[in-house]
């Protein structure tokens, strides 16, 4: 590794790049950030960490620090969001934006959406659709659930990935 900025590749990922087990990936997230924080020449300007969807980020200055300069750190608020614990309530799982575009939640303005919080889903259906480049692109389920929330407004710009909409899995898992 030349440089603090390599990118350090994950275990505990499916050959399609999802997460196997959240606690697999931040393990590994965690093992990562410590592999590259003990190759680094200095400590880095910023660091910032989101655990769920593991968000992790580290800034190096471009140039090392001087010898008599003490690195100032700085502390970024974290999001008002917490991991929930078992027991908290249902487990959710999330559909997400099979490209980047403009997300919507009906076949039309004005239209009735394909789905409402709520409602029951199973694989296959139609919960939105993605415009891109004037193409529609059907956001389905994949599998049997409950929609629970819907994450992103009608019309929001979003990118590959981006979770749409929660919902609690039919087989709790």
């Amino acid at each position: 590794m030349s440089t603090p900025d390599s990118v350090a590749t994950l275990d505990g990922l499916m050959n399609d790049g999802r997460p196997d087990t959240l606690p697999s990936v931040l393990e590994a997230a965690k093992a990562s950030m410590i592999e590259l924080l003990s190759q680094a020449p200095f400590p880095p300007s910023a660091v910032r960490v989101t655990v769920g969807p593991v968000t992790i980020e580290m800034d190096w200055p471009g140039t090392a620090p001087d010898a008599g300069t003490a690195l100032e750190a700085r502390v970024v608020p974290a999001p008002a969001q917490t991991m929930p614990t078992p027991g908290d309530g249902p487990v959710l799982d999330h559909i997400h934006a099979p490209t980047v575009g403009v997300f919507y939640r009906a076949p039309e303005p004005g239209a009735k959406p394909f789905v409402s919080e709520g409602d029951t889903v199973v694989p296959g259906q139609q919960v939105g659709l993605v415009e891109a480049m004037k193409l529609m692109i059907p956001v389905e389920s994949d599998r049997q659930g409950t929609i629970e929330e819907f994450l992103q407004p009608n019309g929001a710009l979003v990118e590959y990935g981006d979770p749409l909409c929660s919902f609690v899995p039919a087989d709790g898992r």
